[in-house]
């Protein structure tokens, strides 16, 4: 039995500036149904939602075991043009065949934009 990747859970104290963050440099749209605590975040097209849950007091954000990966064909172009928005990503990097690079959002989480999914065909 297969089961695709449906959503994934970001615990933050920063609900407002991360649905801005995703919605602004990467096209997702804001859902959230009244009363329900968790914001969900829609991709333009296919892809896993973001679910934006409020965190506890004692939850850490920003947790180094998690990055969230978005395939861009052309990272340069993406990285230029998402610093001119107001995201800045760190240098981007060679690697077998593709490239990538990294920045954070407003909770910390690491994100990255890479065109391994299209080099990799």
């Amino acid at each position: 039995m297969t089961s695709p990747l449906g959503r994934i859970v970001i615990y933050t104290k920063k609900i407002e500036q991360m649905s801005e963050f995703y919605s602004r440099h990467f096209g997702f749209s804001v859902s959230c149904d009244e009363g329900d605590r968790i914001l969900e975040l829609k991709p333009q097209a296919i892809g896993a939602s973001i679910l934006l849950h409020p965190a506890s007091a004692k939850q850490k954000e920003g947790q180094a075991l998690v990055k969230l990966v978005f395939d861009v064909d052309d990272v340069t172009a993406f990285c230029e043009a998402a610093s001119v928005a107001g995201l800045k990503f760190g240098k981007i990097h060679q690697a077998d065949g593709y490239v990538f690079a990294n920045a954070k959002d407003p909770s910390g989480n690491s994100v990255q934009v890479s065109s391994r999914a299209f080099a990799r065909g």
